[in-house]
């Protein structure tokens, strides 16, 4: 092989290595001992909307739009275990990048660098996303309702005192209880719920206050209660309502002592937990019944939050779809973006005898039978389908023309339902059921 046969072998196999390269989804970047590029593959010249000829010796720094001497110190440390570190910036055009960087020294040139450039703006998009739409702790709404009861949370997390939670079931009594645990002074410590509904009170009686081996029949080893287990944390007691008499005489001793005997031991221990308790029951009626004891309920109820059916936060059904839609999505990996009008406006019109739990069941089950990248009410339950419920009246006093009215609030809004609906002068909930209704009509 002469030199110019040996100069187009070489040529062509420099060409297609750059072009495996410039295929894969995996930018890459050579810099020089002094931090400048000499080499940028495609993907890196498409993220940042520049040409090979703009990227040659352009410092690092320019190029990643951040701070030279701390992207150089991450460079040159590696500082992630794994070799990556995270880096957020921006594109000259203004799009909003989330990029994972790892670096490795050019085997060529110690004094030079490679850059491996992975786009995960996706990933964190979704993750901001999802935590943005979250509007207290893990709890989401925006609604006075719902409002009212984080500012319930806030007031009572920094206190000792027990609480009880009342609420339907599927209204997020156990969030509820987390987010008092969090924000609390015992934040560090156990939190350990127990769910007391059907249980026996021996089972029941174990699980709170532990046994010893042999303490009863069965028992073939020592168990330590979950109050033991949650020393200086939080222990959350769902469906109260539920335990016997007898082992409401055990919790009340305890709640005024702070004492337990586990079963087959004689001596009792200290233990510092707080107690905080939901019920989907009406305790007082259940007091008047002799089904529950009334000292107990006032040792339960120093204080108190009441959470709102869904029905009765409404306006909270459309972002608290939205983000069961992107976890859904997220999770099944189907390209679903959006929830139609009609199917909104079935969301808001159905009753919700299941209220949040019942919500997150139906984005889920729409996901599942979507064949479309947007839910549409044929994807949703029959009985959210079929539902034939009343829904509110709409609120729009002096206006003539509801059609021309609402037309006019989304030319001024830009087609922003939110916003319109806030022109209107009524709830999101409300918008999408009159637009629903007014697009059936058309």
């Amino acid at each position: 092989m002469n030199i110019v046969e040996s100069c187009e072998a070489i040529r062509k196999n420099r060409n297609d290595l750059l072009s495996i390269l410039n295929q894969l989804r995996v930018g890459s970047i050579m810099l020089d001992e002094n931090g400048n590029t000499l080499f940028a593959s495609n993907h890196v010249l498409n993220i940042f909307g520049i040409t090979a000829h703009e990227a040659a010796g352009m410092p690092i720094e320019k190029l990643l739009r951040t701070n030279r001497s701390e992207l150089l110190q991450l460079i040159s440390g590696n500082r992630a275990k794994e070799g990556r570190f995270t880096l957020e910036t921006d594109s000259p055009g203004g799009r909003h990048f989330w990029l994972e960087i790892e670096a490795v020294k050019d085997p060529e040139d110690a004094g030079r660098k490679i850059l491996f450039l992975y786009d995960v703006s996706e990933v964190y998009g979704l993750r901001n996303l999802l935590k943005g739409k979250a509007g207290f702790q893990d709890m989401i709404g925006k609604s006075q309702a719902i409002e009212k009861v984080f500012a319930q949370i806030k007031s009572i997390a920094g206190f000792p005192w027990t609480v009880l939670i009342e609420g339907e079931t599927g209204t997020g009594k156990e969030l509820a209880a987390r987010a008092i645990h969090s924000l609390g002074h015992r934040k560090d410590k156990p939190f350990i719920a127990v769910n007391c509904a059907g249980l026996t009170d021996s089972l029941l009686t174990s699980q709170l206050f532990g046994h010893t081996r042999g303490a009863f029949t069965g028992a073939v080893s020592s168990h330590k209660g979950v109050f033991e287990t949650a020393e200086g944390g939080t222990v959350f007691l769902d469906e109260i309502g539920d335990i016997s008499v007898n082992v409401q005489a055990n919790l009340l001793r305890f709640l005024e002592s702070h004492e337990i005997t586990v079963l087959g031991e004689s001596i009792s221990k200290t233990v510092d937990v707080r107690i905080i308790t939901a019920t989907n029951k009406n305790l007082s009626g259940e007091v008047q019944k002799g089904a529950f004891r009334a000292d107990l309920l006032y040792r339960i109820r120093v204080a108190r939050i009441a959470l709102p059916p869904l029905r009765a936060r409404r306006e909270d059904i459309p972002l608290l779809a939205s983000h069961f839609l992107s976890e859904a999505a997220a999770f099944s990996g189907k390209t679903i973006t959006e929830i139609s009008t009609g199917a909104m406006a079935l969301l808001l019109a159905y009753s919700w005898p299941g209220n949040v739990r019942e919500l997150r069941s139906t984005v889920d089950f729409a996901v599942i039978h979507a064949d479309t990248p947007v839910i549409r009410p044929a994807d949703l339950p029959r009985e959210i389908s079929d539902f034939k419920g009343e829904t509110s009246p709409l609120p729009l006093e002096g206006i003539k023309d509801e059609r021309e009215a609402f037309s006019e609030a989304l030319r001024q809004s830009n087609g922003n339902r939110a916003r319109a609906a806030r022109i209107l002068g009524i709830s999101r909930a409300t918008f999408y059921r009159r637009l629903s209704l007014i697009e059936r009509q058309q």
